[in-house]
């Protein structure tokens, strides 16, 4: 399989499993409503496996904007081939976000909250403070990105590591700081499905809060750049 379409298949089952478990526990009328953030949280973490899982021998895995700007800055990835993937990566969370829509249109035709429908597509803050969620961000990409620079080879990014990790990885992350803002930890997991809700013809819906939506962009990237530097003083 070729990487770039790696990428793009990776973080379409990304974002169709993770946003599909957002969207089984909050629309309206699923068998999952009411679900809870530990389900969510859990959901999230078997995308990350499944998807991982997928295509780590292709592409590396990094479905994850923040991800393969932290590979090249720790040297692991080369900086040519960064655009590439980062496309690859938005366009697929945007086809995964499209899909969740699908499936679960009619779910958005009884959910009558316009704030419910938002939240299956992209993340917003539990209190809204600009700097506190930036740092939220920040702070859970950091431990994302670091961890993964360590599990690692020396070699290639996460095709060198079992998929299971990863998952674990984002599920203690989801439990333990996942209150705040929703962890996005990724451009292509938040902007992506954001530009198809203000995309969509999603009855009742309200604007898609682009006043946010640089936090979860700038947070990530960040994070992820605060991760490598860090790993790069180590060796």
């Amino acid at each position: 399989m070729n990487p770039l379409f790696a990428e793009f298949i990776g973080t379409t089952l990304l974002v169709l499993l993770g946003n599909g478990v957002v969207a089984n526990v909050i629309l309206n009328k699923t068998k999952g409503q009411n679900g809870g953030l530990i389900v969510i949280a859990f959901g999230w973490a078997m995308a990350v496996f499944v998807a991982v899982f997928c295509v780590a021998s292709f592409s590396g895995a990094h479905l994850n904007p923040a991800v393969t700007l932290a590979l090249a800055v720790a040297g692991k990835f080369a900086w040519a081939q960064v655009p590439g993937y980062v496309a690859a990566q938005m366009l697929g969370g945007m086809t995964g976000a499209f899909l969740v829509w699908f499936m679960y249109r009619k779910h958005f035709e009884h959910t009558d909250c316009a704030d419910t429908k938002l939240a299956v597509f992209c993340t917003g803050p539990a209190i809204r403070s600009l700097p506190g969620n930036l740092a939220s961000e920040i702070i859970a990409t950091f431990v994302l990105v670091f961890a993964v620079l360590h599990m690692v080879s020396p070699k290639v990014s996460l095709g060198a590591m079992d998929a299971l990790p990863v998952g674990l990885l984002v599920l203690g992350i989801g439990v333990s700081l996942g209150g705040t803002t929703g962890y996005a930890m990724s451009p292509a997991r938040d902007l992506g499905p954001r530009i198809m809700h203000a995309l969509l013809p999603i009855p009742g819906k309200r604007d898609s809060d682009w006043s946010y939506s640089w936090v979860p962009v700038v947070g990530s990237l960040n994070g992820g750049a605060l991760a490598a530097g860090l790993f790069l003083s180590q060796t």
